[in-house]
């Protein structure tokens, strides 16, 4: 076995009553890929975060390349050539690839100097990991695929050999998923150390060496790869055994709840979106739209749930016109009886520097059990969110906690509590599970069984063919703005891509 590129021994670290990590050892051999596994919360990211300087350790001892290393700051992780790609990306979103890669390693009193040499080195890096991206382009214009590997320039740029990723497939669509695996792929061969934070039992399978698992702040295995199964690591992170398949009865459609016709939407460039899309939502049953993510599923929700502003079409709730064209908001909607759970959490499902009691009433705070006359009931909000924690298993189990300090799957259980506590009549859900661990994968998709099977009428958008294909009763693909396709939820993987990419087979359009 390759000597320990990382070893960590007897890692301790509280915040306040929190003991986030409990005496954790270890060890990361090097030119490795090395997965680490947990349920939210468990302390994946805080242990990497004392890796790249962000916390200190209480206790314990790090040492990287078979030396011992004192690790205050990021800067003192970059010195010992660890980089990490954080989950939300850390760039200056109106600066250049290239501004973003030199930002704080300029490294020459002359700009213009180090722009230059920034450019050279740049290219090389492209060139010798597959890591092509116009050095040019200004941040906010890209993708998030291509986001994603400028944040893996700035680690190499500043002579990363070891490289920790968390959670860097949760925004990513499948096909820019498998690149960067290919990219890591090549970083290895090239002798870089990978640690892979991720909740996602497949890739773990796909692309690592080795793997560790963290629960509840400890960790409680380490396997090769090669001698684990998936079965086998969904057990060591929850602490029992987990169902991976959705269980299901036939759903009982009932009325139409949601009608869309003829919805055409156009984005902020002026680039139409949604085209001339009709389709029905009905009560006790699961719609599910696939497609590969930019085909306009998120413009249609955003405007069927009243966010963005239709250009023309027709949409009706329990069979009442809702003005998508117009002055439709989602305030109104959700007195109609409409919930939403937004594909960005960050930027329109929560306020992150308000408390967890503040956000599991954000938009519904003017209901009558929230108020004391005119004024907030700040004792029924708090007993409120300690119900929804305890139901919807949030943690940690504090509702006073800021919600920027909740982990990110933890953040989705606390929109997916509050919208679906509201006991909607139609609920629309974009990418439910992004970012989150395979416990509360089950938690959630069993919910929203439950719903479906209560006789609400439920909308989803997701990214994970295996996610649509398992909760959804019928499954229309998005390509380029339009549906292009309707299936049931037995149709294989194989045709469904084959309608996500455009393209009709003889299979598909029978």
């Amino acid at each position: 076995m390759a000597e320990a590129a990382i070893e960590l021994v007897g890692i301790n670290k509280s915040f306040g009553a929190v003991h986030a990590n409990r005496d954790i050892d270890l060890k990361v051999h090097r030119g490795t890929i090395h997965g680490i596994i947990g349920e939210n919360g468990a302390g994946k990211s805080t242990l990497m975060s004392i890796l790249y300087g962000f916390y200190q350790a209480d206790s314990g001892s790090i040492s990287v390349n078979g030396k011992p290393t004192t690790i205050d700051t990021p800067n003192d992780a970059i010195a010992a050539g660890i980089g990490m790609v954080h989950q939300h990306f850390m760039l200056v979103e109106n600066f250049t690839v290239l501004e973003n890669v030199i930002l704080g390693a300029e490294g020459e009193p002359l700009l213009n100097t180090s722009i230059a040499k920034a450019r050279s080195e740049l290219q090389r890096l492209e060139r010798d990991y597959g890591l092509e991206v116009d050095p040019d382009a200004v941040i906010e214009q890209l993708p998030v695929g291509l986001q994603q590997r400028v944040e893996i320039l700035k680690a190499l740029y500043r002579g990363a050999d070891i490289l920790i990723l968390d959670e860097p497939t949760g925004v990513l669509t499948p096909a820019e998923a498998d690149h960067l695996f290919r990219i890591l792929a090549q970083l290895k061969d090239e002798g870089k150390t990978v640690v892979l934070i991720t909740h996602k039992l497949r890739e773990i399978m796909a692309i690592t060496d080795a793997v560790s698992v963290m629960r509840q702040g400890e960790m409680v295995a380490t396997r090769k790869t090669s001698e684990t199964t998936v079965e086998e690591l969904a057990e060591l992170m929850v602490g029992r055994r987990v169902l991976l398949r959705v269980e299901k009865g036939d759903a009982n459609p009932g009325d139409v709840k949601l009608a869309v016709r003829n919805l055409t939407v156009r984005d902020s460039r002026g680039v139409t979106m949604v085209d001339n899309v009709s389709f029905d939502v009905r009560a006790g049953e699961i719609v599910g739209i696939a497609g590969v993510a930019g085909n306009g599923q998120s413009e249609l929700i955003e405007s069927i749930s009243g966010i963005r502003r239709a250009l023309s079409g027709e949409v009706t709730l329990d069979g009442s016109p809702i003005d998508v064209t117009g002055t439709a908001d989602p305030g109104e909607l959700r007195e109609r009886g409409m919930a939403h759970v937004p594909e960005d959490r960050h930027h329109v499902g929560l306020v992150l520097q308000f408390e967890e009691n503040e956000n599991s009433i954000l938009g519904y705070h003017d209901k009558p059990q929230y108020l004391s006359g005119p004024l907030l009931n700040r004792d029924a909000i708090v007993a409120d969110a300690k119900d929804k924690i305890e139901k919807y298993d949030i943690r940690p189990g504090n509702p006073m906690l800021k919600t920027a300090n909740f982990s990110g799957g933890n953040q989705q259980k606390i929109v997916l509590a509050r919208e679906m506590d509201a006991d909607p009549g139609v609920l629309i859900v974009g990418q439910p599970t992004r970012g989150v661990d395979v416990g509360a994968i089950e938690f959630i998709h069993k919910r929203l069984i439950d719903m479906r099977d209560q006789g609400k009428a439920v909308l989803l958008i997701s990214v994970e063919l295996d996610e649509i294909r398992s909760l959804s009763d019928r499954i229309l693909v998005m390509f380029d703005g339009r549906i292009v396709g309707e299936r049931g939820p037995d149709a294989t993987e194989g045709e469904l891509g084959l309608l996500m990419a455009g393209v009709e087979s003889k299979e598909a359009a029978e």
